[in-house]
């Protein structure tokens, strides 16, 4: 019988650590994800984690679905629990830019690690296949004559995505957004029923939800709020190219925990640059409308505070802001 010194064991167990630590990403990701079943930010982080999974990139994929407060009560978490989240990624999108300026929670992106972000669902404005809105101007036009004949649904409340991205496309138009009629509805579903009913005159939602609707013949989409047409959709025009210089990107990315070493940060963005270098990820990603939208590092967090100073303009010329 050989016997082991205790010190030796010692030894073997903090390399093992270190080693392991140095790895983690590699093996196992834990996806925590801040809402329900089927929402956007759970069929992101199910992709993401197939695709990894799938392609032997890591060996295991697990997912938490910890909803509640708007994605507040998955981030207090995530920021509580740090030490023992070294497997872990969080998926969020520009809602958690937006809920921290309005003081729903008293995080920002900058109490988590910014790893990067991996698609974009950019705006969109539908209109009934029989409105008289043919190009965004017709809309301007509108609503220079009388604003209150204007009313712009949207699936979420006031000072959402929805209606931030309206104000945007409204304010670069050069109008008075401070009169913006924005009718909030409880889902997407319901907003859709407003415009078809005639409650609304234009629907504010995501490109990749007002494809789906636009493929039923009932609406067309009269712009989006991408830099450019879209190879997807090569047949949906811009604001943009309709002079009027509103670009948006919902994007949908990963952040870690507070505290992480550079190092695993590195793994981490690795990890995902291999992501995007998949087909299986690629043809997920096309078939649900969503765009590329890869900011890695120091990029992804320039980003990231580049769109809370736009969207704090926003929300201040809505009046929402608080001081």
């Amino acid at each position: 019988m050989i016997r082991v010194r205790r010190p030796y064991l010692l030894c073997i167990a903090v390399l093992s650590l270190i080693f392991c630590g140095a790895a983690y990403g590699k093996d196992r990701v834990h996806f925590l994800i801040p809402g329900g079943a089927g929402g956007g930010w759970d069929m992101t982080a199910r992709a993401v984690g197939e695709s990894l999974s799938r392609s032997g990139i890591i060996e295991t994929a697990s997912y938490e679905n910890l909803s509640g407060g708007g994605g507040s009560r998955a981030i207090a978490h995530l920021i509580e629990t740090a030490p023992r989240q070294t497997n872990t990624l969080m998926v969020n999108s520009s809602s958690f830019i937006l809920r921290s300026l309005l003081n729903k929670f008293p995080y920002s992106h900058r109490d988590l690690t910014p790893i990067a972000s991996v698609i974009a669902d950019y705006g969109a404005f539908v209109v009934r296949i029989d409105s008289p809105y043919v190009v965004w101007q017709d809309v301007i036009d509108d609503y220079v004559k009388d604003y209150r004949r204007v009313n712009i649904a949207g699936g979420s409340s006031r000072g959402s995505t929805d209606h931030v991205v309206a104000a945007l496309a409204f304010s670069k138009s050069n109008l008075d957004i401070s009169r913006l009629k924005y009718i909030p509805y409880n889902a997407g579903g319901q907003a859709m029923i407003g415009l078809l009913s005639g409650e609304s005159q234009l629907l504010s939602t995501g490109l990749s939800e007002a494809v789906a609707l636009a493929e039923q013949g009932e609406v067309r989409i009269l712009a989006i709020t991408a830099p450019q047409r879209l190879s997807l959709f090569p047949n949906v025009p811009t604001l943009k190219e309709q002079n009027v210089d509103a670009v948006f990107a919902n994007w949908r990315g990963f952040f870690a925990p507070p505290g992480v070493s550079q190092k695993n940060v590195e793994d981490y963005g690795q990890l995902i640059e291999e992501l995007l270098e998949l087909e299986r990820w690629q043809q997920l990603r096309a078939d649900r409308g969503w765009s590329h939208l890869y900011l890695g590092g120091s990029d992804f967090d320039d980003f990231l505070r580049e769109q809370e100073v736009e969207l704090s303009m926003l929300l201040d010329e809505l009046g929402l802001l608080n001081k």
